[in-house]
Order: C-alpha cells, then sequence, then structure tokens
C-alpha cells in the first residue's frame, strides 16, 4: 500500500511530458512515440463486460471520427487481458452495431496504470478509474479528466476541450466558461499602460481593458 500511494505521489500533471509506454493493444503492439506528431486521447476504463463502460466505448466510437479530423488519436486501457478486450470489442460491435475503431491496451500489470495514476485505491485497488488525458503532438499532457467508476463521461465536453486546446495553440487566446467553436474567445491581457490605452480602442466587446472578448 505504500508504495502505491508513493508512486500515485508522483502521478504526471498538465504541462508535464506524457510517461513513454510500449503495450499490447487489440490493434497489436502500440508506443506512445507512435502517437508523436498527432493530438492523443489516451483514456482508461475499469473493466470490460460491464455496462457503463459499454456505454462509453460505443460513445467513443460515435466521436472518433470527429476526433479524426481534429488530427486526435484515441487509446484506451484497462487492466483486463487482451483476449478480454477482443471478446468485448467483439461483443459490442454484434449487439449494437456500432465498430470499435480505437485500440485496447491490455495494462494486465498494471505498470501504465500506475504510472498514469489511473488506480485511486479509494475508488478501486485494483481497477482503473474513468481518466482521460489530452496528450499534444509533442506529447506534452494538456488535460486530465478524472470521473468515478459509476459515473460515465461527456463526450461533448472531451471534444469541446480538444477545440478549445487547438483554437488557444493557434491564436494565442484563452476561452471563457461554456466556449464553443464560433463563439467569442479571450484576448491576450495587455502588459503595459500604453496597451491597455490602445485596446480600448480596438474592435472588441470589452468589460474592462484587461477583459476583452473577439472574434477569431
Amino acid at each position: 500500500m505504500d508504495d502505491v500511494k508513493e508512486k500515485i505521489v508522483g502521478i504526471p500533471r498538465i504541462g508535464d511530458t506524457a510517461p513513454s509506454f510500449e503495450a499490447i493493444t487489440t490493434h497489436g503492439t502500440a508506443k506512445l512515440e507512435d502517437f508523436k506528431g498527432s493530438w492523443l486521447i489516451l483514456f482508461s476504463h475499469p473493466a470490460a463486460f460491464t455496462p457503463t463502460c459499454t456505454t462509453e466505448f460505443i460513445a467513443f466510437a460515435e466521436i472518433h471520427p470527429e476526433l479524426k479530423k481534429r488530427g486526435v488519436e484515441l487509446l484506451g486501457l484497462s487492466v483486463d487481458s487482451n483476449p478480454s478486450h477482443i471478446a468485448w470489442v467483439r461483443n459490442i460491435e454484434e449487439k449494437s452495431n456500432v465498430k470499435i475503431t480505437f485500440p485496447v491496451i491490455a495494462d494486465n500489470d498494471r505498470t501504465i496504470s500506475t504510472v498514469y495514476g489511473m488506480i485511486h485505491p479509494g475508488q478501486s485497488k485494483t481497477l482503473t478509474v474513468r481518466c482521460v488525458f489530452i496528450i499534444d503532438p509533442v506529447q506534452i499532457i494538456r488535460t486530465i479528466l478524472y470521473y468515478p467508476l459509476t459515473t460515465g463521461r461527456n463526450m461533448n465536453e472531451i471534444v469541446r476541450i480538444v477545440d478549445a486546446l487547438q483554437a488557444t495553440d493557434k491564436y494565442s487566446i484563452s476561452t471563457p466558461a461554456n466556449w464553443k467553436p464560433g463563439e467569442m474567445v479571450i484576448m491576450p491581457a495587455p502588459v503595459t499602460q500604453e496597451a491597455a490605452e490602445q485596446r480600448m480602442k480596438e474592435n472588441h466587446e470589452c468589460l474592462d481593458w484587461y477583459f476583452c472578448k473577439g472574434k477569431i
């Protein structure tokens, strides 16, 4: 138990380089480095052949085409075996008529899930909670989401976060609460008095000099 606590203290955080790994998946062997140059969503689920996880796999498969349009790859993970994942994916496809198009890591020895902090002993000492790591093309962790075992994830929010991160990188802006593509973004705050005065003369929607929204 002490060892587990020690490893959890060192779990990666936003802004860290994503920990490297090599693993067996339902699509063959995969390494983190294989995804360099594209965005990656690495997500964990508690177990195969469980109802909530099944709804999530169907939902992830449904947003996968939208993610691909944004240059995002998708990679699942649990501590189940590869044969279990293969059997479950086949079952989902047969029963739901939805093709599971992304690979799933079999992390039997819990190496990856431990390094990424996916096992939370307060929820389960053996199963992974529902984690989402959004990793950028240079393999920096940009977002981390944690959900309890009982709560399925909101796929629209995951896509929205990707849109916000990509807009931020492209335009050097930030996004307000509940932002969606096409809506106004927050312009960078001026860093000098002269720039603050100039900002108020620009064609932006301003609450004050430090808080202006604009279109991208």
